[in-house]
Parts: C-alpha cells; structure tokens; sequence
C-alpha cells in the first residue's frame, strides 16, 4: 500500500508500545514479516527531548525505512515543534498519539484523553500537518473508538482528521475506558473506513492468522496493526502474511531458529542500551518469549527466574543458546540448588 511518496512492503504494521516497539524490537519485526513499524511515542516536551530515555527512543540507526516516529502531547504548537525536531532527525513519517490509555499519558490530557476535547485534538493534528507539508512528511493518527462507551466519537474526528490531511488512520477498537479489558469491537472501525478515502488501520485483539483475516473481512480495513500478540512472538507477522496470501497455516518456527533470531535481537539490544541497562530491560522479552514456545508453563517459568539473576551479557546469551538448545533435545532443564535458594528468599 502507498502512505505518501512510501511503498510499504505489505499491509502489516508494528504498534507502537512503550518500553518494547524500541529500534531492535522493530527491526526484527520487519525481519520476520511486518511491512511497516511506528516507533514508541516520545514526547512534544521540549525539555525532555535530549533525555537518554526519548534519545533512544528516536534512535532509527540501521532500521529499514519508512521510519515513523510517533509524538504526544497536548499543545498545538509544541507539537509542530516536535514533529520538526524528529523530521531534522530522520523521520519520514510523523504519527500523532490520540491511543495511548495508560493513566500517566491521560492525567495530563495527552493520548487518548484528548479524544475528550474534539477541538484541542483537531488543533493538533492541523498544526502538526501544517509542520510537516512543507517537508513532504506524511502525517498518521492513532486513535481509540472514543473515551468511554456512551461516548465513540472517533467516526466524528476520523472525518475531522481526514479533512485537516491526515493520511492514514489507525483504530484500536476498544475505548480509552476498556484499557485492554473485554474484546475489541471492529464495527466501529468498519463504520469509519465506509466514511474515509484515507487508509484506515485496524487494531486489536488480532493474534493470530485466522483472527487477522476475520478482522480484515469484518472491517474492510486497508492493514493490520499488531501489538501485545507481537510480544515474544514476532514471527506472527509472516505467519499471518503467509495464511493471508495461502488459506493455509506456516507450521511453527524450530527452536533452532526462534534461538538465532533471539540472539540477533539481544545483541541489537545490548547494543542500543549498554550492558547494564540491556541486560535488565531484555529479561521482559526473553520471558514473553518463553512463553510463546511450546514448552510446559513450569520450564517457562524457570527460564525467567534464572534470566532474573544474570547481570551480564555474555551470561544471558549463554543462558538463552543451553536453554533452547536442551529444549530442542527435549531435555528438562532443573533449577540448581543456589538458584533454589535464591527464589525461596526473594520470596
């Protein structure tokens, strides 16, 4: 599909997530299926902008283009400034949060939250768009079906969006109030795409190949957005590309290969944050990971308590190649006695 002057590869795109859609994360992504991936949000405050947490955040160092930078905030102008800020730095694509639920973004009436305020949010995507003409820069928006269930009025800023010149829309089909509780509704996004000439995105709920293409003949949606079921399982994206473009299920990766691409990923990572940092912020991924394999609850869990200990790169690493090459064997790996004691007293 085309998104401004870009052609994306396919019609699977990366959400973004804070703390996990990071440059390594999103690499792998593309590496294993997904056409197109948005970076996590970074701020429009420009007093935070050259912290080392937004730093990393918008460091695209060997990611294959498009590259979309996503940015929140509440103020029309110091959105625009944020928008040019991460273009001077390398954006091709600016994506305006109006998703986010989480209580710490919405406290200060920023992602979701201003989907309450039609006005101001409007505001911001003409005063965003406005920043970006100029450079040839397309602007996306990320929104929810609304704030809370009496109240879905993404249809109504959808139009709103479209007519200030965003270029393609992405629904999650829960509202601010859902979270990421109950089950995504798609009719709402369905409504939205018959309203839109712009590409209109889906979000929600889609785990697997079977629900990508239930979701797809539900909403008439021109691409998919995965989240949460991308979380130690990138290959979803070339499983559902392969049974979207087949009718047929790619067997699962081999533990050999789930092993290579873990690694490739940890050494991105390390590389990205530093030993100290890298060791302890890689532990969420090598736990979703393991859960995603197809081995017992009880090894899973062993494998995380013993990547909970280690402090060092080559430490994980090593821990990462014995475990998966003894579950390829289908050996069961027991803890050791001074692990066992560990866990009993940080419990």
């Amino acid at each position: 599909m085309q998104l401004g002057p870009y052609t994306l590869s396919n019609a699977l795109f990366v959400a973004p997530m804070a703390g996990v859609t990071d440059r390594p994360f999103r690499k792998l992504c593309k590496r294993l299926g997904a056409g197109y991936a948005v970076s996590e949000m970074v701020t429009s405050r420009p007093d935070l902008q050259d912290s080392l947490k937004t730093s990393r955040r918008a460091d695209h160092s060997g990611e294959p283009g498009p590259i979309a930078v996503q940015i929140a905030g509440t103020d029309a102008a110091m959105m625009a400034d944020a928008a040019r800020y991460n273009i001077d730095r390398g954006a091709q694509i600016i994506d305006i949060n109006m998703g986010c639920p989480a209580k710490k973004v919405c406290n200060k009436w920023a992602g979701s939250a201003l989907m309450q305020d039609e006005a101001l949010a409007i505001g911001i995507v003409e005063a965003v768009v406005a920043a970006c003409v100029p450079h040839g820069v397309p602007v996306t928006l990320k929104m929810r079906t609304g704030w809370c269930n009496t109240g879905k009025n993404a249809p109504l800023l959808a139009r709103a969006a479209e007519s200030a010149g965003i270029q393609m829309l992405t629904i999650h089909g829960r509202t601010r109030e859902q979270g990421y509780s109950g089950v995504a509704e798609h009719q709402t996004v369905a409504h939205i795409k018959s309203l839109l000439r712009i590409p209109v995105v889906a979000n929600g709920d889609i785990d697997s190949p079977r629900k990508a293409a239930e979701v797809l003949r539900q909403t008439g949606a021109d691409a998919l957005m995965i989240g949460r079921a991308a979380q130690g399982r990138p290959w979803i994206f070339r499983e559902i590309s392969h049974f979207l473009a087949t009718g047929r299920e790619l067997p699962a990766p081999g533990l050999t290969d789930v092993k290579a691409w873990l690694l490739d990923h940890l050494e991105d990572h390390y590389h990205l944050y530093g030993e100290y940092t890298g060791v302890r912020s890689a532990r969420k991924h090598l736990a979703w990971y393991a859960r995603a394999l197809p081995v017992p609850a009880a090894e899973a869990e062993a494998f995380r308590r013993r990547i909970n200990l280690l402090t060092r790169c080559d430490e994980q690493q090593a821990c990462v190649r014995d475990t998966l090459d003894a579950w390829a064997a289908g050996e069961r790996l027991a803890p050791t006695n001074q692990q066992e004691d560990h866990w009993k007293l940080a419990a």
